[in-house]
């Protein structure tokens, strides 16, 4: 798989991640449309509902005052006062006490009459807080005011409904683009290991040939040159290759676990390094008295983990100064490896996209690395890998979780 290949397959990831914000932009769109929509429709209905209490104030002052009977008055004002089938409505006299109610269906459920009045006027108090009661002069045949009906009245279940209907709508549209998303991220990850997968098991394919006749090589030269010193880190590097290539034919399958040294594994690794990178680089290791210590691992892909750290290590350093290894217990059954170094550390709006395929800070490379080395960690070792702390010019430092229950 070319390299032009995997870099088209990082764009796609971003331009995902693109496509994303515009559908959370949409959704929000017609959210907050529907929410504007509707609330003008409610001030609309608020208006209306207004308007029909005070129109039923009306017919109930004109009905009470009305001294000279006027048998088709009184049928439409009675047919205006029974068309209110939706507002809540209480009438009190001067004193407040409640003389009439309609629209409450929870006091038509109470029997008892001291339980009833007692709700009645616990509800007059609410909607005297909500809105001002309408006042309905009595006056006699002379016009002689001889008392008062209040109206107490509140927004009709209708309208409630209506006023939370959009955030409901909202809410749903925010489950549906939640869905959405995660459908769309387990789509385009499968699609990415895809590609990873099989870029790593071609890679390991063509690196098989290539690396069978270098071992046939080897065994040749150190039969012709035993003492040769060359020969033997010549064998070393040879059989380094042949790791890689099983590490890459493992992506993308369940690898074999053993239960190995954790101490001796990361001791390999950094003694292999040591002479394979920059002289004025130095390794510190410090884990003695952890020496007993074994955990289920895959021996070639942990030793890729800490060969990716160290030699970003490298890297950040540009080649010169230390990088300090710490094995310690994290917690009861928890082991944690610290690598350190003293580079250029990452910058804080670089943090989240550490892990992300694709992110890398130099120049070569195709930004796969601490993507493999979160996933061999997690996916296949059951641990932890964060950045436990960084700075800008004075370095930083992974932490690797590993559980066990050996001690």
């Amino acid at each position: 798989m070319s390299r032009f290949k995997i870099l088209n397959a990082i764009d796609l990831y971003t331009t995902g991640s693109i496509q994303k914000w515009i559908v959370l932009g949409l959704s929000l769109g017609i959210g907050i449309g529907s929410i504007l929509y509707t609330n003008q429709l409610v001030k609309e209905i608020k208006k209306r509902e207004d308007w029909q209490v005070n129109l039923y104030a009306k017919a109930l002052e004109f009905i009470a005052n009305e001294h000279e009977t006027n048998q088709n008055a009184l049928f439409a004002l009675e047919e205006i006062i029974q068309a209110n089938t939706t507002i809540p409505v209480i009438l009190t006299n001067e004193n407040g006490s409640p003389v009439f109610y309609k629209n409450l269906p929870k006091a038509d459920l109470i029997t008892n009459p001291e339980e009833r009045e007692y709700y009645l006027i616990q509800k007059i108090s609410e909607m005297g807080l909500k809105k001002v009661p309408i006042v309905v002069n009595l006056v006699d045949a002379k016009g002689n005011q001889y008392g008062q009906t209040l109206i107490y009245f509140e927004e009709s279940s209708l309208l409630v409904k209506l006023r939370y209907y959009p955030y409901v709508q909202l809410s749903i549209i925010f489950v549906f683009v939640f869905i959405v998303f995660t459908v769309f991220n387990y789509s385009r990850l499968s699609e990415q290991n895809q590609i990873w997968v099989g870029m790593a098991k071609e890679t390991a394919h063509q690196l098989a040939t290539p690396i069978s006749s270098l071992m046939a090589w080897s065994d040749y030269f150190k039969e012709k040159y035993l003492k040769d010193p060359y020969m033997t880190e010549l064998d070393k590097d040879v059989k380094r290759l042949e790791i890689i290539t099983q590490r890459f034919s493992s992506i993308g399958s369940t690898p074999k676990m053993e239960t190995l040294n954790i101490y001796e594994q990361v001791k390999l690794s950094v003694d292999y390094l040591k002479t394979r990178i920059s002289k004025k680089v130095t390794i510190g290791f410090k884990a003695k008295e952890y020496e007993h210590i074994c955990l289920n691992m895959n021996s070639a892909l942990f030793s890729w983990v800490l060969e990716n750290l160290i030699k970003n290590a490298v890297d950040a350093m540009a080649g010169v100064g230390h990088i300090q290894i710490s094995l310690f217990w994290f917690s009861v059954d928890k082991l944690a490896i610290d690598i350190e170094d003293k580079g250029n550390g990452i910058s804080p709006n670089k943090m989240s996209k550490v892990f992300k395929p694709g992110f890398t800070t130099k120049n070569r490379g195709w930004g796969l690395g601490l993507t493999l080395t979160k996933r061999i960690v997690e996916d296949y070792h059951g641990g932890k890998i964060f950045i436990k702390n960084t700075a800008l010019n004075k370095g930083t430092s992974f932490r690797i979780i590993l559980n066990t229950n050996v001690r």
